[in-house]
């Protein structure tokens, strides 16, 4: 179930719809229902933030939860509803305003708070910081986080195949993007300048560590 209609559910139904799954938008504003762009979803005209009738809408047989609309108190409410009362094993929020960020909680219901400002900077950050771990989300239930890092040239890592390195504890490699393709991690993959590698850090302790290994070696302090 997505609750908000506007570009944003809409774009995340379009989504999930090409991949085969079933998606049901509720929307309390009529203008907002488009039925016609997304044929393939259910539509509910219903609120929300109204716990009969998410109970109407059926959203305790929903595995996922995706609060995204504009209004971050309503995606707060939804998510609470969705988790306490409707036990949905997943529920992922929108953050509109970066202040708001520190209540997309457990607390709140919340498994994954998705912050577009956050995002963005994030985006930027690893458009300017080749060598540099960025944090591009951060998983709420279990404190996890999704991390990146483009190898630079002196990286002592280029050239070794992932068998060959020994990755910090309670990390995981993901992906490699390389040229605008996924490569699977795997034992035999190597790993090359200019690569985008995407890992999962459990800790802030693994970050630096992960950090460490696939970054470039430290500038010796030059002594006269």
């Amino acid at each position: 179930m997505i609750a908000g209609a506007g570009k944003v559910g809409r774009s995340i139904a379009a989504e999930l719809l090409e991949n085969g799954s079933e998606v049901l938008i509720i929307e309390r504003d009529p203008q907002k229902i488009r039925a016609d762009a997304l044929p393939d979803a259910r539509w509910l005209l219903a609120d929300a933030c109204e716990l009969s009738q998410l109970d109407a809408a059926g959203l305790n047989e929903c595995t996922v939860l995706v609060a995204a609309t504009g209004d971050d108190k309503v995606n707060l409410v939804v998510s609470l509803l969705a988790k306490t009362e409707f036990g949905v094993p997943r529920v992922v929020a929108r953050v509109n305003h970066p202040k708001n960020e520190w209540l997309f909680t457990e607390s709140w219901g919340v498994d994954v708070a998705v912050s577009a400002p956050r995002l963005l900077t994030a985006l930027v950050e690893e458009a300017v910081s080749v060598g540099d771990l960025v944090r591009l989300m951060r998983f709420r239930q279990s404190d996890a986080s999704l991390v990146e890092l483009t190898l630079a040239e002196d990286a002592p890592v280029v050239g070794l195949r992932i068998s060959e390195i020994t990755l910090p504890p309670d990390t995981a490699l993901v992906v490699i993007l390389r040229d605008g393709r996924a490569v699977i991690p795997s034992p035999d993959a190597t790993l090359e300048h200019g690569d985008e590698v995407l890992a999962v850090a459990t800790s802030s302790e693994a970050e630096e560590q992960l950090a460490a290994l696939l970054g470039p070696v430290p500038e010796q302090t030059l002594r006269g």
